[in-house]
């Protein structure tokens, strides 16, 4: 039985009387002490798992300033904070046991756009991506890139003084930082700009804040009197992180002095960043791209000096590794020919180099490296094996995407082992890169592990990720032995071990990089601006005589948590198990299919991370209890009673449990995580089997048996439509459903019913003994026609439109028995009920496949239901039967019948304007099957018409979920965010939908019903 699951995880006494004090006072925002919302942000991209008190969402900047205002009352001394933005910190960065302040829920705007001048304001919750689409208007962007672009935050950026490709030309964040407003640990506000020499003579004229002035005068000062000792003991590195920046804070002439130099890089260390001034840089009129092939990872690392030289904006490097798991990504489909095979050859290493700029500039650079290749190329020089050049700007991002998914893809590789990040940035002069990888690989072989490789080559950093594996206690020893090692190679190469992602956790490696005497400068810095040690304690440097550090390489990571789940647990659990914090879940935009849950709610609980992190609690909880979840997923629920009366209890008593029911009953089940994340984390699959075990405990509400029974009682209504349609259809009627059962805008059965439509009709002739009589050439002219519950039974004419297709094309559509599909159930949990009916479906449509007709059904998420929950259920027992997509069909129809009807219609094409169509894609299509848009319009095409396409999140319907009275107001903003906008600006004649639920969300907010594409298909004949 499922026991009631706690935790000890409670509040300290002085945090929650901090909470209570600041919750009744001045602060707006919000204010999280759930369990699950802590767990969400105890970890990031590393492998350490810090669990904070609480988590607080300011909404203005005088939040921050009142948080710690009220933190500096005498008995709040042990109460401290660590700021947050996107969350990807590779090495615990904004891990804290102390008060996680999360900028990226509220602070997220850009105040300011001038255009003019050249630069920008922006709040710290910014995310990078967004705020290049503000600035593309303007013909700017912010030229500093990192692959986490689309979930990082600005004030994340600063606080790592963040970059990545094409740095050389770019530069890092602090290059741009113009001015800061920050608040300081005793509350106060500052801002910080460059100021002159003269004006540092009246400092109170520079600022009025007091604590600032101090630190304006006495940091200036202590920079100009060591100012030799930084010259000789900081590397010369173009990536160069010193946590606090001693050497820029001055320029080269000593004339001018900037305070933010301080502060960019400082990893929330010294104060709250809440907003910046930053310049921004004219977007390129022209960007060109080579593709560089090599026979080995050292040869593209050798080559990358010459490669330099042509003046690149960009070269960019990856090894075999990254490459091959590339190639079994959901984005490998978009890249692929862009980065051919070469025959007979094998490609083990890849240089993307770009030159961005005015066109004449970039196409004599360009034309230089073409000549440099050509020749080396014939003389067999360099390892090189070939190049690919691009210009158009799509596939040169896209490349970039593949580029910016590596650290995850590792991620996904096989085994209990998986790339970490540890040792994963470091950084040495771009001439000695070359070299000094190859004693890395040494020490890394010399520990037989596993590793990919990319980076940025021409600034010198490498991004190397070595697989461990941190349920193993060994291997956790481990990483600390190779992190010594790498802090001391780098050294030896005059260079860093964190050449981009920041330090974190390992600031105990300060010392030997600084020396003894400027490490107690970086003390006295941090004494300065944080005396009392509140703000991130515990990473970079602490003050003088406050103690060691509490943080270092050795602090607990996720591992020493997840090694609490029996292995056969973690083995039933993978999804939840491997999911590495990668964060790609936090997707900022609207126009991503990725987890429409967290866009909708903002909340990082109702995010596969979160989710994923929940659960692996979840589990742990259940085997301190000696609960073998296994053999949970076995055993039968209470009895009706015993659950009804843990459900009265459920508001009175606490359960972790439904604190994770909480968070999965929020997933819209539209399972683009398990496709676009990367390592295809399938909450849908975990949600379902969790479901089902809840259950056991406590009762299920009255509308999850109304979504499970729905395919068993849609035979039985469509025997009376009319009648059904007039009690559930009138207002009354949707009053009760919507107070009892919670469901709301019921669709209406479809009148007259598809039975009715093909009366009479041969397609409904179904005879298995006589399909099986006809002769193998004949059975090319049959086409099976899938029933599925929602088309078949409320939108009739869609199946209808689909058979008198298939008649227009000259073959014979044969309309098979409905049988139910089981996603409604899935999605539901009720797996005992699902795997019967996946059994009895599986062996109806297997005895049909002997037949070797096509078998096509209409709705893309049921039809890959087969393909997916099926195996998963049935394993071997689902056989091989195989039910297309009607654009799969469509296409392999074409191909077979390469005349069939294409004249006449490309003829009406011609002689009238060409029909012009907008593809709208249902979730789980574009993300399980991402070349669907490009086969559907290669139909049209065929048939002279034009289909455009849109790349949008989900419209909020995803099945059933838009139904439920609680989801109403989200379904709604989901639709709102990317749907409206975009259809409005259509004729509603142009719009082709290929997901029914998609359809019937359209048609509820929108007030119309677009059509499938085989409707306008059918049309078109």
């Amino acid at each position: 039985m499922l026991p009631k699951l706690s935790h000890q995880q409670t509040l300290e006494p002085t945090y929650l009387s901090f909470l209570t004090t600041l919750e009744e006072g001045a602060f707006s925002g919000d204010i999280d002490t759930r369990y699950s919302a802590r767990l969400a942000q105890a970890t990031d991209n590393s492998v350490y798992q810090f669990l904070p008190q609480a988590v607080i969402y300011p909404k203005t900047a005088e939040d921050v300033q009142v948080a710690l205002q009220l933190a500096n009352q005498a008995e709040f001394a042990k109460v401290v904070f660590s700021a947050r933005g996107g969350g990807t910190g590779t090495n615990g960065q904004s891990l804290t046991h102390g008060i996680i302040v999360d900028m990226s829920r509220y602070m997220n705007q850009v105040l300011e756009v001038n255009a003019a001048e050249g630069w920008v304001k922006v709040q710290a919750g910014v995310v990078k991506d967004a705020l290049n689409d503000a600035l593309r208007p303007h013909g700017f962007f912010f030229s500093p890139d990192l692959s986490t672009s689309n979930r990082a935050t600005l004030g994340g950026m600063i606080n790592t003084d963040a970059s990545g490709a094409g740095s050389l030309v770019y530069g890092k964040t602090s290059d741009h930082v113009l001015g800061l407003t920050s608040v300081l640990f005793d509350g106060s506000e500052l801002r910080t700009r460059p100021v002159t020499l003269a004006e540092l003579d009246d400092v109170t004229a520079v600022t009025d804040n007091v604590l600032g002035q101090q630190l304006i005068t006495t940091i200036a000062q202590m920079c100009r009197d060591n100012r030799e000792q930084v010259e000789q003991r900081f590397p010369k590195l173009n990536r160069f992180l010193t946590g606090y920046d001693l050497k820029n804070v001055w320029d080269d002439t000593l004339e001018n002095f900037d305070l933010s130099r301080i502060l960019t890089g400082s990893e929330g260390t010294l104060a709250v960043i809440t907003a910046a001034k930053l310049n921004i840089t004219p977007l390129p009129t022209c960007r060109m791209m080579v593709n560089i092939k090599y026979d080995s990872f050292l040869s593209a690392l050798r080559h990358a000096p010459d490669l330099v030289k042509t003046n690149a904006t960009v070269v960019e490097t990856v090894d075999s590794k990254v490459l091959n798991l590339a190639k079994e990504d959901i984005i490998w489909h978009s890249v692929s020919s862009l980065i051919t095979e070469v025959p007979g050859k094998e490609i083990d290493g890849l240089n993307m180099v770009e030159f961005a700029g005015e066109q004449t500039d970039v196409e004599a650079r360009l034309a230089n490296l073409e000549a440099m290749l050509t020749a080396q190329i014939d003389n067999n020089e360099a390892g090189l094996l070939g190049y690919q050049v691009t210009s158009d700007r799509a596939s040169i991002n896209t490349i970039y995407g593949m580029r910016k998914k590596a650290v995850g893809l590792l991620g996904a590789a096989k085994g209990t082992r998986k790339p970490l990040a540890f040792a994963e940035d470091t950084a040495v002069p771009p001439e000695k890169l070359a070299d000094f990888i190859i004693e890395f690989r040494a020490l890394l072989d010399s520990h037989q592990l596993q590793y990919g490789m990319f980076g940025h080559v021409d600034a010198g950093v490498l991004h190397v990720r070595p697989a461990l594996d941190m349920c193993d206690v060994e291997d956790e020893k481990l990483l600390r032995t190779i992190s010594d090692q790498v802090a001391e190679l780098t050294l030896k190469y005059g260079g860093l071990m964190w050449g981009e992602h920041g330090k974190g956790v390992r600031g105990e490696y300060g010392p030997a990089v600084f020396g003894e005497h400027l490490y107690g400068l970086l003390e006295d810095v941090k004494g300065l601006f944080d005396p009392q040690n509140k703000l991130n304690p515990g990473k970079l440097v602490t003050p003088k005589n406050s103690g060691p550090m509490i943080y270092n390489v050795d602090s607990v990571k996720r591992g020493s948590f997840d090694r609490q789940i029996p292995i056969q647990t973690r083995n039933a659990f993978p999804d939840v198990m491997n999911c590495n914090g990668n964060g790609l879940c936090f997707n900022y935009s609207a126009y991503s299919p990725m987890c429409p849950s967290f866009k909708v709610t903002g909340d990082r609980v109702q995010s596969p991370k979160g989710r994923a992190g929940l659960m692996r609690e979840w589990l742990r909880l259940l085997e301190a209890e000696g609960i073998d979840v296994n053999e949970l997923a076995r055993a039968k629920p209470l009895g009706w009673l015993q659950r009804a009366q843990n459900t009265l209890k459920i508001d009175k008593e606490y359960d972790y449990s439904h604190e994770v029911m909480e968070s999965l009953k929020g997933c819209l089940a539209c399972k683009a995580c398990s496709s676009q994340c990367p390592v295809k984390v399938d909450v849908p699959k975990f949600r379902a089997q969790f479901f089902d075990i809840y259950y056991q405990r406590y009762l299920r509400p009255a509308k999850d048996y109304l979504v499970a029974g729905i395919e068993d009682s849609l035979p039985l209504m469509a025997a009376a439509p009319k009648l059904v349609n007039a009690v559930s259809q009138n207002r009354l009627s949707k009053w009760v459903i919507k107070k009892s059962i919670g469901y709301v805008d019921t669709p209406a059965l479809s009148v007259p019913t598809l039975k009715q439509r093909l009366e009479g009709h041969v397609s409904r002739g179904y005879d298995l003994a006589a399909l099986q009589q006809i002769s193998e050439s004949e059975r090319k002219n049959y086409v099976l026609v899938v029933q599925d519950p929602f088309n078949s039974f409320y939108e009739a004419g869609t199946v209808l439109h689909f058979i008198q297709l298939i008649e227009k094309l000259g073959l014979k559509p044969v309309l098979l028995p409905f049988k139910p599909n089981g996603k409604p159930i899935h999605i539901k949990g009720f797996l005992d009920k699902f795997a019967r009916t996946a059994k009895s479906t599986a062996d109806f449509l297997n005895e049909i496949g002997k037949l070797n007709m096509p078998m096509v059904g209409i709705d893309p998420a049921l039809v890959l239901c087969y393909r997916d929950e099926y195996l998963e259920v049935l394993g071997g027992a689902r056989g091989n039967f195989h039910v297309q997509l009607a654009n799969e069909w469509l296409l392999d129809v074409l191909k077979t019948e390469p005349t069939l009807t294409q004249g006449e219609h490309a003829a009406q094409g011609s002689e009238h304007s060409q029909p012009e169509f907008t593809w709208f894609s249902h979730c789980t299509e574009s993300t399980t099957k991402p070349n669907t848009a490009n086969e559907w319009q290669g139909i049209f095409e065929y048939f002279g018409a034009k289909l455009n396409t849109v790349n949008l999140g989900c419209c909020g319907m995803a099945g059933t979920y838009g139904h439920e009275a609680e989801n109403l107001e989200r379904s709604k903003s989901l639709y709102t965010m990317s749907w409206e906008q975009t259809l409005s600006e259509l004729p509603q004649s142009q719009i082709l939908v290929s997901g029914y639920s998609c359809r019937s969300q359209v048609k509820r907010f929108s007030g119309f019903r677009p059509k499938h594409p085989l409707e306008a298909l059918l049309n078109l004949l």
